[in-house]
């Protein structure tokens, strides 16, 4: 490979979020060029990536011309045009994750399937081609309530999943391709990102816990450590580090887990990039995952990822009831709280439930965390300016 410290390595980055955003100054330590593919001039990675290159990451032609620009390309969301990094790959471009990775990653029901074929345990599922073979699944008998519909493709941020506990909610159903799980009775949902390089050297980020909000389907707290039994702990490791390997994929997966009532863990989904879960990983560990994904990617040795001190994230979404350019009502006060740190991603509007930032307070202790998160989730609103 092509020494990557040097002003000469340029880095490209498949669409220019807050994920790209957090990468690109992960880069910039290391003096690698950034280059980003993206539509909008306005996103959150453009001020502070080398070069920002408009266009379309689900477009063939765009996709397939950024890379010519590049040494090395990656990714911060699945939904990418997968047959351009073939093509890409095969002309020796390096391409991480790989192709066929994000293209049964980004479909929701070659995930599941690949989880039944190599025995990993998830909730038992069944593919639909849309709203109308769920409905007479269920008048047939062979589909009972309460059930999750997730859309094969496009979805994210909660998006793309209704929960159907009953025939009320039969109103909520997709129209999209999708996959229908039994709903499984959670105790908790927890979180372990793995990384693995060409190499073939792994390393797990501690096990995290997530709260959702109910109302958005999104997390709204991130706990690390999570408070679950080490055997727990050594099952997730393990079955995150099969996946990947699994996979032959490099780079970073972050692997989401429904743990049941009957402590048995389920693996809900997963994701090939840095992920909302592995946030908290810039202040609270010796090496934060983006950092990780760039050593991964890169073929260098995978860092530390001990935990320097317990964290709560939360994410800074935008409040139900306003809508436009984004005002941070609380900010200076949080400012004040002791060990907490602050992300704003740059977004210049705001909607309800956008995630337009987060914040990861560090204590001694996660009682003294989960505290002073709290002080912070009820003062910093994220409203629009009248």
């Amino acid at each position: 490979m092509k020494q990557v410290v040097s002003s000469d390595f340029k880095l490209g980055i498949m669409a220019g979020g807050q994920l790209g955003k957090m990468l690109i100054l992960a880069a910039n330590n290391w003096d690698i060029q950034t280059y980003v593919l993206d539509p909008s001039n306005d996103c959150p990675s453009a001020n502070c990536c080398t070069k920002l290159i408009n266009g379309s990451i689900v477009n063939y032609d765009d996709v397939y011309a950024f890379g010519q620009l590049v040494d090395a390309i990656t990714v911060e969301i699945e939904n990418v045009n997968v047959e351009a990094l073939r093509k890409l790959k095969q002309e020796g471009k390096i391409v991480h994750p790989d192709p066929d990775a994000l293209a049964l990653i980004k479909d929701k029901g070659l995930q599941k399937q690949f989880y039944a074929e190599h025995n990993l345990p998830t909730s038992p599922f069944e593919l639909y081609d849309g709203e109308q073979a769920i409905r007479e699944a269920i008048d047939n008998g062979q589909l009972k309530f309460p059930f999750v519909q997730k859309a094969r493709t496009a979805g994210y941020d909660g998006k793309g999943v209704a929960v159907i506990k009953d025939e009320s909610s039969l109103k909520n159903l997709l129209a999209a391709p999708s996959v229908v799980e039994d709903a499984v009775i959670i105790k908790k949902e927890l979180a372990v990102t793995v990384a693995r390089n060409p190499s073939g050297e792994t390393k797990c980020f501690p096990i995290v816990e997530m709260e959702f909000s109910e109302t958005a389907n999104l997390v709204e707290q991130l706990i690390c450590p999570a408070n679950v039994d080490a055997k727990i702990t050594q099952q997730a490791n393990e079955l995150a580090t099969s996946i990947i390997t699994e996979l032959n994929m490099c780079g970073l997966l972050a692997v989401e887990f429904f743990l049941d009532t009957d402590d048995r863990l389920w693996i809900n989904e997963v994701a090939p990039r840095p992920h909302n879960s592995g946030h908290h990983t810039i202040e609270a560990c010796v090496t934060s995952q983006y950092e990780q994904h760039l050593r991964a990617i890169l073929d260098f040795p995978l860092g530390n990822t001990d935990i320097i001190s317990p964290s709560v994230m939360i994410n800074l979404l935008g409040e139900e009831g306003y809508t436009g350019s984004v005002n941070y009502d609380g900010l200076a006060e949080c400012m004040k709280v002791a060990g907490a740190k602050f992300h704003i991603y740059g977004k210049k509007e705001t909607r309800p439930f956008r995630k337009m930032g987060h914040a990861t307070i560090l204590a001694s202790t996660l009682n003294e965390a989960k505290e002073r998160a709290n002080e912070v989730k009820n003062t910093l609103k994220v409203k629009a300016t009248s």
